[in-house]
């Protein structure tokens, strides 16, 4: 059988090939082909024309592209802490077996699942618009609210809220981890006098450390990629004065708006290098602070 097994693996690259053709036909040929463009005037009308790095200098001319990657940095960097913070809080608390247990979780998961939608995208922006629900319950306590997505101030900070409030899947993946760590190593510390927060500190944090770097790298890369709450919230301009215009956003005004599909293209290798870049310095300084267990 094991001869068998060995003098056949075309049956098992028959079982890959629809995988294989996907790949080759969805994902390899086309980042060769946008790699070409990003080096080309390209305008879907017209052949392409080579212009070496003249959209990348563009680029860097572009203050609107300087713009855009201040504002997803912004999102990135304020929503993540705050999404795995409350991811975490809400797997500690929903830890320990108790009644409706189950129920929780899945309320709790449900908005990972449709937090990148249209739909919820469409029903953030009433909540926040100038007779939404915030204003509503502000207006309880006298308190004149504003139109919070129509105003540069406070239009990206209610997109990061969007951000945190899709913890569900971060959330699952801190579960498990809690559910790996033996709890005889609690009992121990309290017997040396460990308080729980000083246990939490001390012992959960520290084993919990891979599971909040694969966190860390999944959001991180996911928020750079965000599209949809810009585009639906600021009516795929950016609005209001660039406040919310994310780099994907500009990306998708060059390419499918204005039909520049060289620069569209080479914007679109900018942000792979970004992503790159800082997802091999979180690697190089997770060597450091993640734990391993050996």
């Amino acid at each position: 059988m094991k001869r068998h097994a060995i003098n056949k693996p075309w049956e098992a690259y028959l079982f890959l090939l629809p995988w294989l053709i996907g790949l080759l036909c969805f994902t390899v040929i086309p980042m060769v082909l946008s790699l070409y463009f990003s080096f080309t005037r390209y305008d879907m009308a017209k052949s392409p024309v080579w212009i070496g790095l003249g959209n990348y200098v563009a680029m860097a001319k572009d203050p609107r592209v300087l713009k855009s990657i201040k504002v997803t940095a912004t999102y990135v960097f304020l929503g993540i802490p705050f999404q795995l913070a409350f991811a975490l809080l809400l797997a500690v608390v929903l830890k320990k077996p108790r009644f409706g247990v189950r129920f929780y979780r899945t309320v709790y998961y449900l908005p990972s699942l449709f937090g990148g939608s249209v739909a919820v995208a469409l029903l953030w922006r009433q909540v926040f618009n100038k007779e939404g629900i915030i204003n509503r319950l502000l207006a309880l306590v006298s308190i004149q609210g504003k139109n919070w997505i129509a105003t540069p101030d406070t239009a990206l900070y209610t997109l990061i809220l969007l951000s945190v409030w899709q913890f569900g899947a971060s959330m699952v993946i801190f579960l498990g981890g809690l559910q790996q760590i033996s709890q005889d190593i609690y009992e121990a510390a309290a017997i040396d006098g460990a308080s729980k927060f000083r246990a939490f500190f001390t012992i959960t944090l520290p084993l919990l450390t891979p599971m909040v770097f694969f966190n860390l790298v999944m959001t991180v890369i996911n928020a750079f990629q965000a599209f949809t709450p810009s585009y639906i919230i600021s009516g795929g301009t950016g609005s209001p004065v660039d406040s919310t215009l994310f780099y994907t956003l500009y990306l998708y005004i060059n390419g499918f708006k204005q039909f520049k599909m060289g620069y569209a293209s080479a914007m679109a290798w900018v942000l792979l290098a970004i992503i790159g870049l800082i997802t091999a310095l979180m690697f190089g300084a997770a060597k450091k602070w993640v734990y391993y267990d050996d």
